[in-house]
C-alpha cells in the first residue's frame, strides 16, 4: 500500500511535468528571433514514419532572423518545407536543394497579440493541469485517511502541503507567462 509520503512525491512529480511541458511548448511560440525550438519538435513523415524534425536534420541560427536546416537526408527537404508551410508558424521555408532556410520576418502588432492570446491559452491549460494534479492528490490522501493508514491530522497537514505546491507551481506558471508575454511583444 502506498504512504503519503509517496502521494506527495507523486504530486511533486506530475506538477513539475506539467511545468517543463509548458516551458517545451512555450520554446515553439514564435517571437522576433530565430530559435531552433520553434521547428525542432515538428513532426515530419519520413519514409511514412512521423519523426521529429531535430532527429532528421541540424538546426541552427547563424543570423538573429534566420532558421537553417541542414537534413542528413537530402529527399527528406521537401517534406520538411512542406511540414513547416503546414504547421502556420508564420514563415515561408526555403529549399535550395542542400538545405532549408527559414527567415523569421518582422512580428506585427496583430500577430503578436495573437501569440500572446496562445501564451496565455497554453499557461491556462498548463494550471488546469496541476489542478487536476492536486485533485488527484487529495483523493489519495482522503483515501488513505479512510483507509486508516494515516490519521485526519496527518491527511490535513497532507491537504495543506498539497495546495502549497499547487500555488508554487501556479505561481511559476504565471512568472513564466509574464516573461513569455514580453519576449513575445518585445520589439
Amino acid at each position: 500500500m502506498e504512504s503519503i509520503e509517496d502521494v506527495m512525491l507523486d504530486c511533486e512529480d506530475k506538477m513539475e511535468k506539467s511545468l517543463v511541458f509548458l516551458q517545451e511548448q512555450f520554446s515553439g511560440v514564435r517571437t522576433g528571433k530565430a530559435s531552433p525550438a520553434l521547428v525542432e519538435n515538428l513532426q515530419i513523415p519520413y519514409y511514412g514514419t512521423p519523426t521529429r524534425l531535430r532527429e532528421l536534420a541540424n538546426i541552427s541560427t547563424p543570423e538573429p532572423r534566420l532558421i537553417v536546416i541542414n537534413a542528413y537526408d537530402p529527399t527528406a527537404l521537401p517534406e520538411i518545407v512542406k511540414t513547416i508551410l503546414a504547421a502556420n508558424l508564420g514563415v515561408t521555408p526555403m529549399n535550395d536543394g542542400r538545405v532549408v532556410r527559414v527567415p523569421i520576418p518582422e512580428l506585427n502588432e496583430e500577430r503578436r497579440t495573437e501569440l500572446g492570446k496562445v501564451a496565455r491559452r497554453m499557461a491556462e491549460d498548463a494550471r488546469i493541469a496541476v489542478r487536476n494534479v492536486r485533485r488527484e492528490a487529495n483523493d489519495h490522501a482522503k483515501a488513505l485517511q479512510k483507509g486508516g493508514t494515516i490519521t485526519e491530522d496527518g491527511r490535513d497537514e497532507a491537504l495543506k502541503e498539497i495546495q502549497k505546491l499547487t500555488d508554487d507551481s501556479i505561481m511559476t506558471i504565471d512568472d513564466s507567462l509574464k516573461s513569455k508575454d514580453l519576449e513575445i511583444m518585445e520589439v
